[in-house]
């Protein structure tokens, strides 16, 4: 396996001032340097290593290691691609600063501080602005995809989680005072808080238009219903829920697959608020974390943040087919479409 980094010297790059918040930050650029062969057109496979600093890629044909990234930051988290899969967003908790990195060339090109514990990001659906969630300073930081500015923040107390809704309009955010805000994302103001439970941690769009979130202070999952902007469903999964990804077993679905940390297995439910029960345990490795499915939902990779290694799920028997090896305390997956 190779290991990137990247080897040309840090030169400044300028922001501007704007209005949105008043918020003037610094931003690093490398400049991209090609080691490496441009990806193939298969799927790759993107794993943030949090106890390694670095980004794990591999291939999704082989479930070969093709890479680890260096993130030039610290305690790399959460990943998220952009719409053209040509740039990986990541964000590091000890640096509060989110990488950019080159996938074709696999090379970390930008470093842009957003914020004390920069814990999730997310793509607006135009796929202009990245979206991040600054634990410890309260906020969400909109940062342009091009250019790398900081356009501004919106004031969201413990912000935890990020998806946005089916068209694009709306931000649902995660706090840790047990709440989900809704975010007009025009308008950059919080128009709504909905009420979920203890510690809501992750959130993402169903198929269906739906949102979805774990609770790890309180071991369930709960849907949110985006018209109506409340909790149509809950159901309990076992102890530290983490993170939530969608597939099908043969023709059955579309399932929620859920990582369950403290049962070391991934838990399924049909994707139904009307009807939400286990279906299947998966056992897995130790504390799975990250979860992700391939473009058709007939794959499932997970990482474990403590067996340090990728797990991929057939869906259609729920058995794992592979393993694959990791950095540290890998935290979040991501799969190229």
């Amino acid at each position: 396996m190779q290991r990137i980094t990247g080897v040309s010297p840090v030169a400044s790059f300028k922001l501007w001032p704007i209005l949105l918040a008043g918020l003037i930050v610094g931003c690093a650029e490398t400049p991209s340097v090609s080691n490496v062969m441009p990806p193939r057109d298969s799927t790759r496979i993107y794993v943030a290593n949090e106890g390694s600093n670095t980004v794990s890629v591999i291939d999704g044909d082989t479930f070969k290691p093709v890479g680890e990234i260096e993130s030039l930051n610290y305690a790399t988290h959460d990943l998220a691609l952009t719409r053209d899969g040509r740039k990986l967003f990541a964000t590091n908790l000890a640096s509060g600063a989110v990488s950019v990195i080159d996938t074709p060339t696999l090379q970390t090109v930008a470093s842009i501080y957003t914020g004390k514990r920069s814990h999730v990001v997310a793509i607006t659906n135009d796929g202009k602005h990245a979206w991040v969630a600054n634990i410890a300073d309260g906020t969400v930081s909109i940062v342009e995809t091009v250019g790398y500015r900081v356009l501004g923040v919106i004031p969201v107390p413990q912000a935890m989680g990020i998806t946005f809704s089916q068209d694009g309009q709306f931000a649902y955010v995660s706090s840790m005072n047990k709440t989900v805000s809704v975010v007009d994302v025009a308008a950059h103001q919080i128009i709504e808080t909905i009420p979920v439970g203890t510690n809501p941690h992750f959130l993402v769009l169903a198929p269906n238009g739906y949102i979805w979130g774990t609770n790890t202070g309180q071991n369930d999952v709960f849907v949110i219903d985006p018209k109506e902007n409340k909790v149509v469903g809950t159901l309990e999964v076992g102890q530290a829920p983490q993170q939530i990804t969608f597939g099908y077993k043969g023709t059955t679905g579309p399932l929620a697959y859920i990582s369950v940390g403290g049962l070391n297995k991934v838990v399924t439910t049909l994707a139904d608020p009307k009807n939400l029960k286990i279906r299947d345990q998966i056992d897995v490795g130790e504390e799975p974390n990250g979860i992700w499915s391939n473009p058709v939902g007939s794959l499932v990779y997970v990482a474990h943040s403590k067996s340090n290694d990728l797990r991929v799920i057939d869906t259609a028997t729920s058995q794992v087919l592979a393993t694959v090896p990791l950095g540290r305390k890998p935290i979040r997956v991501v799969v190229s479409r």
